[in-house]
Order: C-alpha cells, then sequence, then structure tokens
C-alpha cells in the first residue's frame, strides 16, 4: 500500500485472531506535540508569583475564563465550558515523572513506554496492553493514528496504522491482494499481513454518514476522521496529533491558535459521537511531553519545562480537578515545576478502571490509579 491514505503499518502485531469478544471501550489520545505550557492552560490568576514570573505572558482579564476557585482556563478553551458544567471534563495538573528529561524525542518516548526516566523500554504502553487483552485482538486494528506517522504508544508490535484519510486507507487496502497464497515461512507471514490489513481497511471505512459539522482546520478535519472510525465500534483506541506546542517565542499568539483548533474540534468530536451512538463508551485523553518553564524568555516565550495540565473527557469521567497545582514558590534547582501527579497512574485508571485489565502488567509496576473515570 502506498500513497497519503496511509502512512504506516506494524507489521510484526497483524496476526488476527478468531474470538468471540467485543473490541473494548474507546480511547482518544490527543497529543499536544511540542509540550503544552500548562501554566497558560489552567491559570494560577490568584497566585502573584505567576504575574512574577510571566511579566508578558500572564494571562488576565478576558484572557482567561474561570474554572475553579484560583484557576481560570485559557480563553481558547472557552468551548469547553459547557462539558466541564456537565460534569463530563477533567482537570488532570501537576502531570509528570521523576527526574525528567527536557529533550522532546526521549521525554515523548518516556510517556509512549511508561517507562522511568532512566530506562530504555522497547515497546509501547498500548502494544503492552493489546498483548494482554484476548479484546483488542476481536478488534480490525489495536489503533489508529491521525496527525503523525510515528506509532509512539503502539510501537514494537501493536497493530497499528497511521492514516490520512480513513476511507482512502479502506479503497487502497484493496490494492492489497487479500488472496489466499500457498507462500510459506516469511513470504506466508507477508500475505496473511496482506489479509488482515485488506480486512482493517474494510472494517475500518464507516458508511454512516455524520451530520455534525467539523472545523476545517488540521486538527478539525483529524476529528472529523476520527469520528468517522469510531462511529465504526471496530477499533479500541484512536490517537489524534496537533503539532506546533514548542513555544520558544511568540507563544501568546501561537497557543491561542492551537488551543482554539483543539476546543472546537473537541466539541465537534463529542457531536459526533453523540450522534453515532458511540459517546457513552468513549473516553477522551490530552497528553504532551512535557509542560513549559514557570519563568517567561526573552522571545516572548517560555523553554522546556517538567509539569504539565492535561484533560479528559467523556460522560463517565467524574468532573473534577485532579493533582495538586505545583507550588511556584518551590521550584526545583533548575527553575521547573515539581510534578506531583505521575502520568502512569493516568494510564493506570485508563487501564484498570476503563478497560478492567491488570494496569501492573502493562505498566511494569503499581501505580495507584487517578479516580476520574466511573467504573
Amino acid at each position: 500500500m502506498t500513497g497519503a491514505g496511509v502512512a504506516a503499518a506494524t507489521f510484526s502485531g497483524w496476526a488476527r485472531a478468531a474470538t468471540a469478544e467485543m473490541p473494548p471501550r474507546l480511547l482518544i489520545l490527543i497529543e499536544l506535540r511540542g509540550g503544552n505550557d500548562g501554566l497558560n492552560t489552567v491559570v494560577p490568576i490568584e497566585d502573584g508569583r505567576y504575574y512574577d514570573l510571566r511579566p508578558r505572558l500572564a494571562l488576565r482579564g478576558d484572557a482567561v475564563v474561570p474554572l475553579a476557585p484560583g484557576a481560570a482556563l485559557h480563553g481558547s478553551l472557552a468551548p469547553w465550558l459547557p462539558l466541564w458544567k456537565a460534569g463530563e471534563m477533567a482537570v488532570l495538573q501537576g502531570v509528570g515523572y521523576p527526574q525528567p528529561d527536557l529533550s522532546h524525542f526521549r521525554s515523548i518516548e518516556i510517556w509512549d513506554t511508561a517507562s522511568s526516566s532512566r530506562e530504555i523500554v522497547q515497546t509501547g504502553w498500548l502494544t503492552r496492553v493489546a498483548e494482554s487483552s484476548a479484546a483488542f485482538k476481536a478488534a480490525s486494528a489495536d489503533g489508529v493514528i491521525l496527525g503523525a506517522a510515528d506509532l509512539g504508544p503502539f510501537s514494537g508490535g501493536a497493530r497499528a496504522v497511521a492514516m490520512a484519510d480513513a476511507q482512502r486507507f479502506s479503497n487502497q487496502s484493496h490494492l492489497a491482494s487479500g488472496a489466499e497464497s500457498p507462500a510459506r515461512g516469511a513470504l506466508a507471514h507477508i500475505v496473511r499481513v496482506e489479509n488482515d490489513v485488506v480486512r482493517a481497511g474494510a472494517e475500518l471505512a464507516s458508511t454512516r454518514p455524520l451530520s455534525t459539522e467539523f472545523p476545517r482546520t488540521p486538527f478539525g478535519q483529524a476529528a472529523r476522521q476520527a469520528a468517522m472510525i469510531a462511529a465504526t465500534r471496530r477499533v479500541p483506541v484512536i490517537r489524534i496529533t496537533q503539532s506546533g506546542f514548542d513555544t520558544h517565542q511568540n507563544q501568546l499568539a501561537v497557543q491561542a491558535n492551537l488551543l482554539r483548533q483543539v476546543a472546537d474540534g473537541v466539541v465537534a468530536l463529542r457531536g459526533a459521537l453523540q450522534e453515532a451512538g458511540v459517546w457513552d463508551d468513549t473516553v477522551v485523553l490530552t497528553y504532551s511531553e512535557f509542560g513549559r518553564r514557570p519563568r517567561e524568555n526573552g522571545s516572548g516565550g517560555t523553554d522546556h519545562g517538567t509539569a504539565g495540565v492535561h484533560f479528559a473527557f467523556g460522560p463517565r469521567v467524574r468532573g473534577a480537578v485532579y493533582g495538586a497545582r505545583p507550588a511556584l514558590d518551590r521550584l526545583d534547582a533548575d527553575g521547573d515545576l515539581q510534578h506531583t501527579l505521575d502520568f502512569r497512574a493516568i494510564y493506570a485508571a485508563i487501564i484498570g478502571q476503563w478497560w478492567k485489565l491488570d494496569p501492573q502488567r502493562a505498566l511494569r509496576g503499581r501505580f495507584d490509579a487517578v479516580p476520574f473515570l466511573d467504573a
């Protein structure tokens, strides 16, 4: 298969199994690539140190909307307020890990593999989940990736595809022969994979039209593709990537635009999934490789930092703020925020509470789940 319709497909994991299981409930990951600035996402409006550290970048007045006592949302996220009021939005603050790494490549690898900062792990956390779940094997694919070609949390053997357009992927999958072959050995494996991809392509193409309108932005169109794939009920995980959050300069304008795209896209995604009848079995989770440094730099931006803020959405989400806000008067020796919530505790909730699987096996250790999901 070639062309824009499919960017990547793992081959080692494509071995479909006959099972009566249904695919698990849906997780939609939204990656804010580049390191989103948490302090200007959920703003500590009553903390004077915030304004001292950011004399030019601090958000004030109409640039924010009230959220909870002492905290406000970036104004671009105002479309999320109805979800917050409906109890379908959780705020996860102070999210990070011990001994943080400020390299984009290494830090996102840590998030994708659910590893510590001092170890290298070859498999993604969702790959390990899929390996231990018969329900994942019942799906057409373990995951679909939109907006980026890397496999991220599906690395190391998951049945995952990166695509630009679900219908186009389905059409191009039929270019594979799909025929049975008497081949043996490695060639036989390739033929089996080819057949599996043909089936996945057919199963992931939704024939149900959705009337929900999506923003004509890159993220909005990726969200539309996610809704179409979700409507098939044939995949347990979809990841959407929005790039551009590495805001070393001109942060006020850049972050405002990016957050607006994500906010509008999530609202449209919710409407489409309600229309398709799958919203009740969906949780949406944002993540980013790290946050930004509390002190602004000299270029109207912020440099690589540590703890960030993330969000979860869905009808089974317990709407509240989770995790302690990192103290601006207790920065670490490098002037960075000290995390208060380990990101693997969020994964433990998804694995244990959402999918009813054993988190310890996939996370290679015990992490107390953040209770932001109903059982």
